[in-house]
C-alpha cells in the first residue's frame, strides 16, 4: 500500500517536564490548526522529562493518532536537539517550532504559515507586549546586542522559539552533524528569504522556564575569543605603561610602601580577567571535544505514530513512573541515534 502524502504543516514541540501546562496546550492548539483548513501533524519530543509529561503524551497520541506523533528520547539532550530531533521525524511542507509553555499562542501559527505561503523559506517572530519579568527582558536586550556585534545572524528576537521553516531550510539543517547549536540561528544561515513577523506574547502560567542563549554566541561566532585576546594585550600595555610610571617615581620619590594594596588590587583584577578569558577558552575547548568524540547526540526510545495503514498500535497501560522506552508496545519501538 502506498504511503500517505506527506502534511502541510508540521508543528514541533519540545517537552521537558511540562506535565501541568501539556492539557491546556492540547485545548488550544489542535483547534487552531484545525481551523486552519490543512493537512498536518504535531510532533511532540519528550526531552527525557521527569514527571508525568510522556504519560499525558501518550494519551492525546490516543485521543488524535491520525495527526499526533510523539517521540520520546531515552535522556535529556536539551531543548535544541530535542528540536533536532523533531525535524528528523518532521515531514511537512512547512516546519513550525513551538514551545509547550503557551507563552506564544497557537493561534498565531496561521500567521507564519501565510508568510510562508507568500515565498518566505524562514519566519522569523518579534514578540508584542512581552510578558516576561524585566530581568529576562533586559538580559535578552543585552544578548541580542551582543548577538549582533559578534554574528551575521540578523534576528530581532532570538528567545522566541516560535518559528516557521520551508522544507528546504529544515533538510539543510538534518545534515548538520554539530553538538552545540542554535536552532533559529543555524536555520537562518540556509534562508534565502527570511522574514520576520509580530506575534501575541503571553505570561507563563505554570512550569518554569527552562530557556538558555549560550550556544548562539559560542556556536556561530569567535568573538568572545577575540574580546579577550584584545583585552588581554591592551591590559598588557597599561601594564608596561605603569610598571615604566613605577620605576620614573621610584627614582624621582624614594622607596614607599603606599602602592602597596594598589599593586594587590591590580594584581587580582588581571588574574580576575586571565581566569573569565579562560573560562571561555575552555567553553569553545569543551564544544570541541564533545565534537570529536562523535558520540550520538540524541537517542530515540520510542515512536508513537499511526502506520501507513492507518491502524493505531494497542499500547499498553503504562504507570506514570515507568521509563520511557516501555511507553510503546515493541514493535512500536525505534532505538535510533543521532
Amino acid at each position: 500500500m502506498n504511503a500517505p502524502p506527506p502534511p502541510d504543516i508540521s508543528v514541533v514541540i519540545p517537552v521537558y517536564n511540562e506535565e501541568e501546562g501539556l492539557p491546556f496546550l492540547f485545548e488550544r492548539l489542535y483547534p487552531a490548526l484545525d481551523a486552519l483548513g490543512r493537512s498536518y501533524e504535531v510532533v511532540f519530543v519528550d526531552d527525557g522529562s521527569r514527571d508525568r509529561s510522556v504519560a499525558e503524551l501518550r494519551e492525546q497520541f490516543q485521543r488524535r493518532p491520525d495527526v499526533t506523533r510523539v517521540v520520546v528520547l531515552a535522556r535529556n539532550a536539551g531543548q535544541h536537539l530535542a528540536i533536532l530531533a523533531a525535524f528528523q521525524q518532521s515531514r511537512g511542507r512547512y516546519v513550525i517550532t513551538l514551545d509547550a509553555d503557551l507563552q506564544n499562542p497557537p493561534e498565531e501559527i496561521g500567521r507564519l504559515v501565510a508568510a510562508m505561503d507568500a515565498g518566505a523559506d524562514y519566519v522569523g517572530t518579534i514578540r508584542v507586549s512581552r510578558q516576561d519579568v524585566l530581568w529576562r527582558k533586559a538580559a535578552s536586550r543585552f544578548l541580542n546586542r551582543v548577538r549582533e556585534g559578534t554574528t551575521s545572524i540578523h534576528i530581532t528576537d532570538q528567545g522566541c522559539m516560535l518559528r516557521g521553516y520551508e522544507r528546504s531550510v529544515i533538510d539543510a539543517v538534518n545534515r548538520c552533524t554539530e553538538v552545540s547549536t542554535y536552532v533559529p540561528a543555524l536555520a537562518y544561515t540556509f534562508a534565502r528569504h527570511p522574514v520576520e513577523i509580530e506575534v501575541a506574547h503571553a505570561e507563563r502560567t505554570v512550569g518554569q522556564s527552562k530557556y538558555s542563549l549560550f550556544d548562539l554566541m559560542t556556536g556561530f561566532s569567535v568573538a568572545p575569543l577575540q574580546f579577550f585576546s584584545m583585552s588581554g594585550i591592551v591590559i598588557a600595555l597599561l601594564s608596561i605603561v605603569f610598571v615604566i610610571y613605577l620605576a620614573i617615581r621610584r627614582l624621582i620619590v624614594g622607596p614607599e610602601a603606599e602602592g602597596v594594596f594598589t599593586l594587590f588590587g591590580i594584581a587580582f583584577f588581571l588574574i580576575g580577567v586571565a581566569l573569565i578569558g579562560l573560562g571561555v577558552v575552555g567553553e569553545y575547548v569543551g564544544r570541541i571535544y564533545e565534537q570529536v568524540r562523535q558520540r550520538p547526540r540524541y537517542t530515540v526510545a520510542a515512536v508513537l505514530e499511526q502506520d501507513s495503514a492507518n491502524e493505531v498500535p494497542q499500547l499498553p497501560h503504562v504507570p506514570s513512573e515507568t521509563p520511557p522506552a516501555q511507553l510503546a508496545a515493541p514493535e512500536r519501538v525505534r532505538g535510533t541515534v543521532e
